[in-house]
C-alpha cells in the first residue's frame, strides 16, 4: 500500500508541469518592446495584442524597457522564467545587428533567446521635411547638395547601429557620399529633429514613418527596397530614383521568448499569432497603412531560427563595412 501510494504520489508530481503547461496561459502575458512608444515595433504590438488576449483568453500588455539599442528589454527577457508569461517584441536590430554592434552583451542572441514567430519584413524610406529643406525634392537634389560639401547633409537615426542609421550607412557607401550622423534615443528624438530642421534626412522604418507621411509633415524620396511599396506606390525605389544598384535595407519584426520555452506554449502562441496576422483585415493593417510585409505563408519557429541565424551573419558584414561601433 505504502509502495502503491509513493507511486501515485511521484505520478502526480511529475505530472504538475504538464498540468499547469495546459492550462497556459491562466493570467496576464507580457509582450516586451524595447523601443518608445510611438515606435515602430510599439504600434505593431499594441495593434496585435488586442486579437492576442482574445485569442489566448488572457490580457496581453505591452511593456517597453527602453535604452541601449533594445538591449534592456532583450536582456530582461533573457533572464525572464521560460513559463509563457514574458515575451519579446524583437527586431533585426535587437537580435542580429547588436550581436555585432556591441562588444559585451549580457545575452547571446541565438543561444538565450526562443523564436516563436516572424512578424513580417520592415523596409525603410528616406524623408526629408518639405517646409525646411524645400530644395530637397528628390535623390538627385540629395546627392547634388551632398557631392557639393560633403557631410554638410546629416540624417537622423533612431540610435548608433540601429536599422535606420545603416541604412543611410549603406546609402551613402553605395552613393559615395559623406553624410553627417546624429544618432537619437528611439523614435521621438529623431522626428522631432526632422521637424524641426535640425537634420536635413531621415532613413525612417515605414512603420512609423506612414503617419507623418500620411500628414503631409514629411516627404518620402524613395524607399530602400528592390521593388515599390504597395502602401506608397508613387514613391520610387532607391535604384530608381538615384540610379544606384538596388539594394534592399529591410529588418524584420518577430516574437521571441526565453530559452528553453515550452514546446507546447511555442506552438500555440506561433499558432494564435500566424492566425492573427494571416487574416485580410490584419493583412491589410500591414501593408497599405505600415508597409509592412507579412509572411506570404504561416512561419514556423524554426523558419523564423534560419532568417535570425542568416540575418546575424548579413548584418555583422554591413557593421564592418560602416564602421559603426557602440562601446
Amino acid at each position: 500500500m505504502r509502495r502503491t501510494l509513493f507511486a501515485a504520489a511521484i505520478a502526480a508530481a511529475t505530472s504538475l508541469p504538464a498540468l499547469a503547461q495546459d492550462a497556459w496561459p491562466s493570467r496576464p502575458v507580457t509582450l516586451m518592446g524595447g523601443f518608445p512608444n510611438g515606435a515602430g515595433t510599439d504600434i505593431y504590438a499594441r495593434r496585435l495584442a488586442e486579437p492576442l488576449s482574445r485569442a489566448l483568453g488572457q490580457p496581453v500588455v505591452v511593456d517597453n524597457r527602453t535604452g541601449a539599442g533594445g538591449n534592456i528589454g532583450s536582456d530582461y527577457v533573457a533572464k525572464a522564467r521560460p513559463d509563457g508569461y514574458t515575451f519579446y517584441f524583437g527586431t533585426a536590430g535587437t537580435h542580429a545587428i547588436n550581436a555585432a554592434l556591441y562588444r559585451n552583451l549580457p545575452f547571446d542572441v541565438m543561444r538565450d533567446f526562443t523564436p516563436v514567430v516572424l512578424l513580417g519584413d520592415v523596409p525603410n524610406v528616406l524623408l526629408v521635411n518639405p517646409e525646411k529643406r524645400p530644395n530637397l525634392r528628390s535623390c538627385q537634389d540629395v546627392l547634388t547638395a551632398a557631392r557639393a560639401r560633403p557631410q554638410a547633409l546629416s540624417y537622423a537615426s533612431t540610435g548608433n547601429g540601429a536599422s535606420t542609421h545603416l541604412a543611410g550607412a549603406q546609402f551613402a557607401t553605395a552613393a559615395r557620399l559623406e553624410l553627417l550622423h546624429v544618432p537619437f534615443r528611439g523614435q521621438p528624438g529623431a522626428v522631432a529633429s526632422l521637424l524641426a530642421g535640425d537634420t536635413d534626412l531621415f532613413f525612417n522604418q515605414t512603420g512609423a514613418a506612414m503617419g507623418p507621411i500620411r500628414q503631409g509633415q514629411v516627404r518620402p524620396l524613395f524607399v530602400l527596397t528592390r521593388e515599390r511599396l504597395a502602401a506608397l506606390p508613387e514613391v520610387p525605389t532607391v535604384a530608381e530614383a538615384c540610379g544606384l544598384p538596388a539594394m534592399d535595407t529591410s529588418t524584420w519584426y518577430g516574437i521571441l521568448g526565453p530559452a528553453n520555452l515550452p514546446e507546447p506554449i511555442v506552438r500555440r502562441m506561433n499558432t494564435e499569432v500566424n492566425r492573427i496576422i494571416s487574416t485580410p483585415e490584419f493583412r491589410a493593417w500591414l501593408v497599405e497603412n505600415q508597409a509592412i510585409s507579412p509572411p506570404a505563408a504561416p512561419n514556423t519557429p524554426e523558419q523564423f531560427r534560419e532568417t535570425q541565424r542568416a540575418d546575424v551573419a548579413r548584418w555583422a558584414e554591413v557593421v564592418r563595412r560602416s564602421g559603426a561601433t557602440v562601446d
